[in-house]
């Protein structure tokens, strides 16, 4: 199984699928970890002092850049998770793609043009800054493993699902019109 996932049909290493499934993945789960402990402990103390000082326009800034940091931060979180319970046996293949298909690795930030941007603590822009570097990475890694398996992978995953299969019905159908 593991060569199976290691490797396309044409032989290419899959090198980001050999990453999760190393010891080298800890330290991005750890990074991933502490990155959402650190934002949670920022915002609910220095955070909220910092913000209570801001003008109007920043502070209104600050609070929607909050629920992007805090979603973006949660949504690699389960990411990281689903890889780990994949990695111990925890959950199937099937199991983690179904539970993926809820997570969005794609939370933007303001840009830094913005109004308000300037009165930012950097504190906190550094926050911003590390995870979206780390939501990058996880979403590169994320589109090796998942969004490059083959068209046999594919029908394999959805065969487990009598819904999937009728809409692959469907589609193969109209597609030959």
């Amino acid at each position: 199984m593991m060569a199976e996932q290691e490797f396309h049909v044409d032989n290419t290493i899959r090198l980001a699928e050999r990453m999760v499934r190393s010891e080298s993945f800890n330290y991005l789960y750890d990074e991933g970890m502490s990155l959402v402990e650190e934002a949670a402990s920022y915002l609910d103390g220095e955070g909220r002092e910092e913000a209570r000082r801001l003008s109007r326009t920043a502070a209104t800034l600050y609070a929607a850049e909050s629920m992007r940091l805090t979603t973006r931060l949660m949504q690699v979180a389960s990411w990281l998770l689903l890889q780990r319970a994949s990695r111990s046996g925890e959950m199937t293949l099937e199991q983690v793609l179904s539970e993926k298909a809820k997570v969005r690795l794609d939370t933007d930030s303001a840009p830094e043009t913005v109004a308000g941007w300037n009165e930012i603590p950097l504190s906190y822009c550094d926050l911003v800054h590390r995870s979206l570097r780390l939501q990058t990475r996880v979403r590169q890694m994320d589109d090796e493993i998942y969004n490059e398996r083959t068209e046999a992978d594919h029908r394999r995953v959805l065969s487990a699902n009598p819904v999937s299969d009728q809409i692959t019905l469907l589609a193969t159908a109209f597609s030959h019109r």
